[in-house]
């Protein structure tokens, strides 16, 4: 007799609006990979065929391929690629701090002064700050404000991820990384990551890897509001390491 097994379906980014929802639950037979629940959802969600830029997608906050098998439970999650958005629900701004022990996430204002002060030693020679910050034009349409939104226990343990790497790969002390969340205004800070170091080219190199590695991995996304509508913005293309759902054949159990 065929047994079957439950999991959760989680929709991220612009995959909210084609699907109409934020997630569902979905029965597969006992056994089921990545790629068979993909198959079955396209079936569901032919809008998911036409998609015209590659979907990743995680199983209970990690990347993973099509031929990963499925538990009882698991949580899944199509990620379209990061940095692009959609507004939060309504109340996140109430949400609390999430923090790990270098990377949070936040609904308020980021004060850059107050990190940048916290994260200095007096063996460091240079702290390096990248302030990403919200700009008032975007390729010659006039920007209204932004909205970010996140995968947040995945995003916020991805972040601690690549900190803890460059900790170990650069000749670094300290490393801190700060995304904000919900609605930003023209000039606020969205993210800003801080690296403290004896000597300033580290501190460099690692300050680079750091947004550009979670520009392209981290599972958060933005909506831009001009005068004569909104978009997603654009994502960062998946790294060669991040699997994709297009690019296996085997979707069986």
């Amino acid at each position: 007799m065929l047994r079957y097994m439950r999991v959760n379906v989680r929709y991220l980014g612009m995959l909210r609006e084609i699907a109409g929802r934020d997630g569902e639950p979905l029965e597969l037979p006992d056994g089921a990979s990545l790629g068979a629940l993909y198959a079955a959802l396209q079936q569901r969600l032919p809008q998911l065929q036409k998609f015209h830029q590659a979907i990743a997608m995680a199983v209970n906050y990690e990347y993973s391929g099509s031929d990963t098998p499925l538990r009882e439970g698991d949580e899944v999650a199509l990620i379209p690629p990061v940095s692009g958005g959609a507004p939060d629900a309504p109340g996140a701004n109430s949400d609390p701090i999430q923090t790990t022990e270098h990377a949070a996430l936040v609904h308020q204002p980021i004060v850059g002064a107050a990190i940048v002060a916290a994260i200095k030693e007096p063996d460091d020679g240079a702290v390096v700050v990248f302030d990403g910050i919200v700009r008032n034009q975007t390729r010659g349409r006039r920007t209204l404000y932004l909205d970010y939104t996140a995968y947040e226990p995945m995003a916020l343990q991805h972040m601690e991820q690549i900190a803890q790497q460059a900790l170990t790969s650069y000749a670094v002390r300290a490393v801190w990384l700060v995304h904000r969340l919900g609605r930003l205004q023209i000039g606020e800070t969205s993210v800003l990551v801080a690296v403290a170091s004896a000597h300033r080219a580290a501190a460099f190199d690692a300050g680079r890897w750091l947004i550009d590695t979670l520009k392209k991995t981290v599972p958060i996304w933005k909506k831009e509001f001009f005068e004569d509508g909104a978009v997603w913005a654009d994502g960062e293309p998946f790294p060669p390491e991040v699997p994709l759902a297009r690019q296996s054949s085997n979707t069986g159990v």
